[in-house]
């Protein structure tokens, strides 16, 4: 498969993670000051999220990222985090910090991460 494999209409031929990494790559061609990734895992499967967090520091270089996310693992370890509660910000901090204020954070990463 080359570059000028055919796809489908709107990559109808493709899985949901090769069209998310895909949007990933074209988000990543323009080299944005500001990078919006919202839900950028969520059709990923476990090897291909791995790969992303290992190389999100990376990208995130030189530049403002917003990460919009569900899985805590792909936030955790941000400068800041928000956590939201029905539209509200209802915590603000690092991962460190928040858990140890063992709020709403703090329960959701129990369910979540492997601590």
């Amino acid at each position: 498969l080359g570059y000028n494999t055919k796809n489908g209409e709107r990559g109808a031929n493709l899985t949901g993670g090769q069209r998310q990494r895909i949007a990933i790559a074209r988000a990543l061609l323009g080299n944005p000051k500001i990078l919006i990734l919202d839900e950028a895992t969520s059709s990923l499967d476990t090897e291909s999220e791995r790969r992303f967090q290992q190389n999100l520091a990376r990208i995130s270089r030189d530049r403002t990222t917003f990460i919009i996310a569900h899985r805590l693992s792909t936030v955790r370890n941000a400068d800041s985090i928000l956590v939201l509660d029905q539209g509200l910000i209802a915590e603000r901090g690092t991962h460190s910090e928040l858990m140890a204020e063992k709020g709403l954070y703090y329960h959701l990463a129990q369910q979540q991460l492997d601590l």
